[in-house]
């Protein structure tokens, strides 16, 4: 209420309630109104970089803190972290055939059995603990906690396997830096005038790791650097962790649990008070022994014989009540969360109880998308580019003897990623439905072994050598069984 709607309400309190309903009435929309129930609902009106600064260097802090200490928090990661990433990601080559005519199949196997090797901790990791897989699973996890995270690119003294990976999280950019040469740097991210990363400035930590150089970072080109984070405003610089929506329901669950057993401990005890009769004076309400029994320190244990004080009674007190249902509540909490990170009740909290073969599959199928969105994520952002950066490496190390690899790179670095292949809920049904999907046109046998994670090419491949190889043994069979009967007619001749 302003100024002159407060005199006219001093004069005609009527008079001043039309002129405020008159004014709610001309709202387009009720969201964009100003009145009482939208009275304390003031967002910022644009898009403010250095306010995002302050909240989310708190956001990412307590979303680690819940990742610690929450087991709906834990829940949802590693429903992330088993469908996302599950055994990792499996590279197949596709190199064409060559001038000739012929299939690269030798040189396909030997790249695939070139990354398998690189893949192991000892080679990959540039610190040697942990394997691609294990990256892999541990990238989803600071992608879903933290907002996002930076792979390094790097190249060491290994005369077989010089380039490595170098895990950074986002916590270790230097975030106070004002400018570089001219140059724009928001919260470590040196900018261009098109807001295009060009470098990273990283905190300079000291040999023992526990405390930072106030001044001094480490500036590494963007080149060298996959930093992944979702984009969801145009002048977004940094990542926001993906549980921000997420983290008051989480914490609300991990109080109310915590609330929750303190009454359930509460109302399994049973206390007992001492009544006195009378004060304890010297001379007076003395025990069998003659002196003043005290009830300090004293308990409750099965089978106990004790003695009071003359006069003294026993009274106990037993909490009444009933305990708390918490499964409503708690479900109502999980599914909020589970929404939000766009997926399913069943995928966090692993409850079936509830579902029917229909609901469980559109469930699955809803929950695949978004699965399947972040391994194409992980895929064609994170680990194409690297492999791009191993097979050059190995080029360059002569390990890889391909005289016209970089006049003809793109033939070279074909490739596909299959994901980890998932499970039917009713194998009986998915294999009718798709038998009848494939002898009405309507589906593909490349998108139905994608599903379970496998090449079609080489599920062909493998079902024609086994037949093949049945159709000789069966052979070998008919000619031994055609012997033998030529045998026994020739003893009935005899």
């Amino acid at each position: 209420m302003n100024w002159i709607d407060r005199v006219i309400a001093s004069i005609s309190p009527r008079w001043a309630y039309k002129r405020m309903a008159w004014r709610s009435g001309m709202d387009l929309f009720d969201s964009g109104g100003r009145g009482r129930l939208n009275a304390n609902w003031n967002p910022a009106q644009k898009y403010d970089q250095f306010r995002m600064a302050r909240e989310r260097a708190v956001i990412r802090a307590r979303a680690q803190d819940m990742e610690r200490n929450s087991d709906l928090a834990a829940a949802v990661l590693s429903a992330f972290d088993r469908n996302v990433v599950g055994s990792g990601l499996v590279l197949q080559a596709k190199i064409g055939q060559d001038v000739a005519g012929n299939e690269n199949d030798e040189l396909n196997a030997k790249i695939e059995k070139m990354w398998r090797e690189w893949s192991k901790a000892e080679n990959c990791d540039i610190t040697g603990t942990q394997s691609l897989e294990e990256i892999e699973s541990m990238l989803i996890r600071r992608y879903i906690v933290d907002g996002g995270f930076f792979v390094v690119k790097v190249y060491v003294k290994d005369r077989r396997f010089p380039f490595k990976l170098q895990i950074r999280s986002v916590d270790e950019l230097a975030t106070n830096l004002p400018a570089y040469h001219d140059r724009r740097v928001i919260e470590g991210v040196e900018l261009d005038q098109y807001n295009r990363p060009v470098a990273y400035h990283f905190k300079k930590i000291d040999a023992s790791g526990l405390s930072e150089f106030s001044n001094e970072t480490v500036r590494i080109e963007a080149r060298d650097v996959i930093y992944i984070f979702k984009k969801t405003h145009p002048q977004q610089i940094r990542e926001v962790s993906l549980l921000a929506t997420a983290l008051n329901r989480i914490k609300d669950a991990n109080q109310f649990i915590e609330a929750v057993g303190i009454k359930e401990r509460v109302l399994a005890c049973m206390a007992v008070f001492i009544k006195k009769r009378e004060p304890t004076s010297p001379g007076r309400g003395l025990g069998p022994s003659g002196q003043n029994i005290s009830y300090d320190g004293m308990t409750l244990s099965p089978g106990m014989i004790g003695e009071l004080n003359p006069g003294d009674e026993v009274q106990t007190v037993i909490p009444s009540g009933q305990a708390s249902n918490t499964k409503d509540f708690l479900a109502t909490l999980v599914r909020l969360i589970a929404a939000g990170l766009g997926l399913s009740y069943e995928a966090v909290s692993r409850d079936l109880s509830q579902v029917t073969y229909s609901s469980a599959r559109q469930g699955l199928i809803e929950d695949r998308k978004v699965f399947r969105k972040m391994q194409r994520m992980l895929a064609d952002r994170v680990l194409t580019p690297i492999y791009l950066e191993f097979l050059d490496a190995m080029h360059l190390t002569g390990q890889l003897n391909i005289p016209d690899y970089l006049k003809n790179k793109e033939r070279y670095t074909a490739h596909v990623w299959i994901p980890p292949g998932s499970s039917w809920i009713d194998p009986t049904k998915e294999v009718t439905a798709n038998k009848i999907a494939l002898e009405t046109n309507q589906d593909t046998l490349q998108r139905i072994a994608a599903e379970r994670g496998e090449d079609w090419r080489e599920v062909l491949k493998q079902r024609a050598a086994e037949i093949r190889y049945m159709q000789e043994l069966m052979g070998g069979v008919e000619s031994v069984a055609d012997d033998n009967e030529g045998a026994d007619d020739d003893e009935s001749v005899a």
